[in-house]
């Protein structure tokens, strides 16, 4: 089948072919296929990387999963949400670095109404016009809607209005409701989460795909979850629209959360997955996913070292500065910021060329030298 793949010029592996790749096939055997399908995609010697900051507005939440270490239930004495001007502080700091997006994410706040979403949107587009704004994931705009009592479009729309640019692929964890309503009984399934990036795309908000792995699933159970992403993906791509620009995996993080705890006692979950494991699902997810264009390393979870090799595995994209990430940081990984530079030398080392991009993969440009940051 691995050669089939390298031979075909638009191969289009089933679920049931992808699940014996993912079970059978030697890892170096499914790297350099992915690394062909790759080439065929986003030819050239090219990686991409953007930047960016993350912004997490609020940390109440009431969806309390389990793999989370970074939320707060309402009245809990360590419960925050930001102000506009302490945002807008942040992105003029993303401003200084050149930077062209936020990614804005919180958690399903209770206390807020659609016009503070609305109402920082449209702050922040006026005091940041040159900024793309990337907001709330689907589970908050659930969220949203279930506290203002409308339908998820009409919150969609309300905040595109304001200013919205895209919506951020985070809260897909796994698309397979046996594994989703274990480890986030109270998220909801997993057709809302496809459901609202499909309102989305129809729109025309920028959006992204993402797959947590780690959660004693099986690799079945994780091809699953890239069948659901790519139907959604045809069926966008068929009515005109563009679909996800990119998908990103990383694993789960265990060290200070329930679910870790939990599996350090008696389980019958295995749960996490190691650098081997996590190309491995990277190759899979880019030689299954032909109708996603652009593929990114995880480094904030794997380290450099291992968004080097991914590079080699599948990924046209090491992700971007960040400058701040407190959600899977509070859940055990201890990198949360890359400086251009960074960026720019790892991308070398493993012998590929650097190109800064927006958050719609067009080639931004450099303006100066990138600025490092101390804090």
């Amino acid at each position: 089948m691995i050669e089939q793949i390298l031979n075909a010029d638009d191969f289009e592996i089933d679920e049931e072919s992808a699940i014996l790749l993912y079970e059978n096939a030697p890892l170096s055997d499914l790297m350099f296929a992915a690394s062909v399908i790759r080439e065929k995609t986003v030819p050239g010697k090219s990686v991409t990387y953007m930047v960016d900051r993350n912004i997490n507005y609020t940390n109440i939440c009431t969806i309390n999963c389990h793999f989370c270490s970074f939320y707060r239930p309402p009245g809990h004495l360590e419960v925050y949400t930001q102000s506009v001007d302490q945002i807008s502080q942040k992105i003029a700091e993303l401003e200084d670095l050149e930077g062209s997006r936020i990614l804005m994410q919180g958690g399903v706040n209770p206390n807020l109404e659609l016009e503070w979403y609305t109402g920082l949107i449209s702050d922040l587009r006026k005091r940041h016009p040159s900024i793309d704004l990337d907001c709330f994931s689907p589970i908050e705009i659930e969220g949203i809607a279930d506290v203002c009592g409308l339908s998820t479009m009409e919150v969609l729309i309300e905040l595109q209005s304001a200013g919205l640019h895209g919506l951020p692929g985070g809260g897909a964890e796994l698309l397979v409701d046996e594994i989703r309503l274990d480890v986030s009984p109270k998220k909801g399934l997993s057709e809302n989460w496809l459901r609202i990036m499909g309102e989305a795309q129809k729109i025309g908000l920028v959006t992204s795909a993402t797959n947590v792995i780690g959660f004693g699933e099986s690799r079945a159970q994780r091809v699953a979850h890239l069948s659901r992403i790519r139907a959604l993906q045809s069926n966008s791509l068929h009515d005109g629209f563009h679909g996800f620009t990119s998908f990103i995996s990383w694993p789960v993080m265990l060290e200070n959360n329930s679910l870790g705890r939990r599996n350090r006692g008696a389980s019958k979950y295995e749960l996490g997955a190691g650098a081997a494991e996590y190309l491995r699902h990277l190759a899979i997810s880019r030689i299954y996913l032909h109708n996603i264009t652009h593929m990114q390393a995880s480094w904030p979870t794997m380290g450099m070292k291992v968004a080097q090799i991914a590079l080699s595995a599948g990924a046209d994209d090491i992700g971007s500065t960040m400058m701040e990430e407190n959600v899977v940081s509070a859940s055990g990984t201890t990198k949360t910021l890359a400086t251009e530079e960074e960026l720019r030398k790892t991308i070398v080392e493993a012998g590929f060329i650097p190109v800064k991009r927006n958050s719609e993969y067009q080639v931004a440009e450099r303006k100066t030298s990138p600025k490092i940051i101390l804090s």
